[in-house]
């Protein structure tokens, strides 16, 4: 259910969610609402702003006035007001993807040998 002034961008997914008057739900947020088995609700708090490129995992709750960063994973209730920030911390492993397309093609080629 959108309320009354809730902007949801294009490239969302909106299951089954409540989104409160005035929230802002950022161009390619999804809310995972389905574990195989059960659906499960996920609500968003009036006035709330949910960054781009976010999941909301349901159950879960995000607060009135509640900021989420983008890209971020949410797992658990942000409160009223608060920012949450879910993202990994960053890594950057030099040169990993010429070793692995290298080991990648020696296998291939022992296999087609």
């Amino acid at each position: 259910m959108l309320h009354e002034g809730a902007k949801v961008s294009h490239l969302t997914y909106i299951g089954d969610a409540e989104i409160g008057a005035d929230a802002n739900i950022g161009a390619g947020t999804i809310t995972c609402n389905y574990d195989g088995f059960f659906k499960y609700k996920t609500t968003v708090g009036a006035g709330a702003f949910i960054g781009s490129n976010s999941a909301l995992v349901a159950p879960v709750t995000v607060g009135a006035g509640a900021i989420v960063g983008a890209g971020s994973v949410v797992v658990q209730d942000v409160a009223a007001d608060a920012l949450y920030l879910g993202r990994g911390e960053p890594a950057q492993k030099t040169g990993w993807a010429a070793r692995f397309r290298a080991a990648m093609q020696a296998k291939k080629a022992a296999r087609q040998g």
